[in-house]
């Protein structure tokens, strides 16, 4: 079994619920184990189309024996199921489902980035995951995620 932790979010709709749903449907398949989900956060559309609404954001822990490709393809999957549209970059969105640590991997392909890429600038995904994994490393560096987190609190940043 693989840890993973994936970002969850949506702004469109019933917020909250789609999360809940999304999560039901990701913990149904097969060699998904769900575990730990955060609490949710508002935060304000990033780099979205004028007029997106904002998003409840939180963070799920899970056990997988799925390969990280597989458990990537889960995830759109359960996110097309609850109604994702991909119609421009970046659009309002039912559920967003993001693969953002997979174990200790580091993996870098056109459509496939773990650690996400931008996790570390982001207080929506950093808040959570601390909230599920307290402990969590960042595999390319081996530093705690706490620390980034706490660079993000810190005035200026």
């Amino acid at each position: 079994m693989t840890l993973a932790f994936i970002a969850i979010g949506s702004n469109l709709g019933d917020r909250e619920q789609n999360i809940e749903r999304g999560l039901e449907r990701l913990g149904r398949v097969e060699g998904i184990k769900l575990g730990r989900v955060s609490s949710l956060v508002e935060s304000e559309p990033l780099n979205c189309p004028p007029g997106s609404g904002p998003f409840l954001n939180g963070v799920a822990r899970l056990e997988t024996t799925l390969t990280a490709r597989e458990l990537l393809n889960a995830l759109l999957a359960v996110e097309q199921v609850m109604g994702r549209e991909r119609s421009e970059k970046n659009a309002p969105r039912t559920l967003d489902l993001d693969l953002i640590l997979f174990g200790d991997l580091v993996i870098d392909e056109s459509d496939l980035q773990v650690p996400h890429p931008r996790m570390h600038e982001r207080f929506f995904v950093l808040w959570p995951l601390l909230q599920v994994d307290s402990r969590a490393l960042d595999p390319r560096t081996g530093d705690p995620w706490a620390d980034a987190y706490q660079k993000l609190k810190q005035p200026g940043t």
